[in-house]
């Protein structure tokens, strides 16, 4: 640990702009070499359960009485998704990881999935340093290609005026919007960055940041902020700034519904980021394929929805993770083999159940150190374009206190 603030120094030069997390390591030194046949079977399960979600979303669009009936979308929500469905996809990150039994993924993170600085430099990093392949140098070009493909939706064929709408209040995904931003003028493109408070609707219908018209919007905040803040708890207080933001999404909406203005990831991610949709997958398997049902059964973990399940949870702790509906990196997750049965009992009896489900946990394979490898594959178009590894005590969740560390990717001889 003596050698990490030098090479804190050289992830922080890259871009990395927080290299330290309450004063404790973020980063790790020390490499990820996948093996490729372990890269096979990881890639294989994440764009397995993407395709399995996009199934899904078709199937809901098809029959939107589930928006209510399953899923209990807020009117805001519900709006969101009956507005941009069955278009939800862009770029995902499914976190996955290896156990005895193969790979299993718990989540799809594809609504704004973040980490990209972290892994593209510390991939880099770790290639220069070891002379191995860097599975994550096309995700750059990839990520632009995806963004073209919107673009050319909207008519625009060579070099946009893109805007990246973040929450400028909070300091922990500047790095990314950074990288974007860089990503984005390397290729030609012009980038103007705001909030969802300073958009407005320029004259000639395309949505404006900081009143710069704009080809496409990348869109950096999560689909339920746009809409009602919602409690998850009946006894948490409620948010302050609980109302949705409506001037602006009419003004978006607008602006992608008469293809002026392209948003990614499109707002039909609300439907897939839903944790809920995980139920939907094993509890409603007779409506999809025989594909889908091979790979949810294969890779996605059982999941209920919690007001199905509840009654019979008090004493199997140990064997059910608790996730709310849109919580993501760690929060509002509670693995019930890594808590006291009063904080599982506490969280089942103040729960609004139809915004939590219950997943039935699994084990982690964990190397010589007690350590377990959170696979986040990065999916572009519903392919494999990167990968995001985060390292954390098998006793632990993956949150901000896993170490991020470089992918690397060993020669196949096979």
């Amino acid at each position: 640990m003596n050698d990490y603030p030098d090479f804190a120094a050289r992830a922080a030069a890259l871009g990395i702009t927080d290299p330290w997390c309450l004063g404790d390591p973020r980063l790790s030194p020390h490499a990820v070499v996948l093996t490729p046949t372990h890269a096979r079977e990881l890639a294989q399960a994440a764009e397995g359960i993407a395709a399995v979600h996009d199934e899904l979303v078709h199937l809901v669009t098809a029959e939107p009485a589930l928006l209510d009936s399953f899923f209990v979308l807020s009117p805001w929500q519900r709006l969101l998704a009956q507005a941009s469905l069955p278009h939800w996809h862009g770029l995902a990150r499914a976190d996955v990881f290896l156990t005895a039994d193969g790979a299993r993924v718990c989540e799809l993170n594809c609504d704004t999935p973040s980490g990209q600085p972290e892994a593209v430099h510390l991939s880099a990093l770790a290639a220069r340093d070891h002379g191995l392949r860097d599975p994550n140098a096309a995700l750059p070009v990839r990520f632009r290609a995806m963004l073209t493909a919107h673009l050319r939706r909207v008519g625009t064929a060579g070099p946009a005026t893109i805007g990246i709408v973040y929450p400028t209040e909070l300091t922990e995904d500047l790095a990314m919007v950074a990288l974007y931003r860089d990503w984005l003028q390397h290729a030609g493109h012009r980038v103007v960055l705001g909030s969802p408070f300073n958009l407005t609707m320029a004259p000639d219908g395309r949505i404006a940041v900081l009143d710069e018209p704009c080809d496409l919007l990348l869109r950096h905040y999560k689909t339920d902020w746009w809409c009602e803040r919602l409690p998850v708890r009946d006894d948490e207080e409620l948010a302050q700034d609980r109302d949705p933001l409506g001037p602006q999404l009419a003004a978006l909406l607008q602006a992608d519904l008469h293809n002026k203005t392209a948003v990614v990831n499109p707002f039909g991610a609300l439907l897939p980021q839903n944790k809920r949709s995980l139920a939907f997958c094993w509890e409603q398997q007779d409506r999809f394929s025989a594909r889908s049902r091979q790979a949810i059964a294969r890779w996605l973990p059982p999941t209920r929805r919690l007001e199905h399940v509840r009654d019979e949870l008090w004493h199997q702790r140990e064997h059910w993770v608790l996730k709310s509906d849109y919580g993501c990196e760690g929060d509002e997750v509670i693995v019930g083999a890594l808590v006291d049965q009063e904080v599982w009992e506490d969280a089942l009896a103040h729960a609004i159940a139809q915004r939590w489900v219950a997943q039935r946990h699994f084990a982690a394979t964990a190397d010589a150190d007690g350590q377990v490898v959170n696979h986040g594959v990065y999916l572009v178009g519903g392919r494999t374009a990167g990968w995001l590894l985060r390292r954390h005590p098998a006793t632990t969740i993956t949150d901000t206190s896993a170490r991020c560390a470089g992918a690397l990717l060993a020669e196949d001889h096979a």
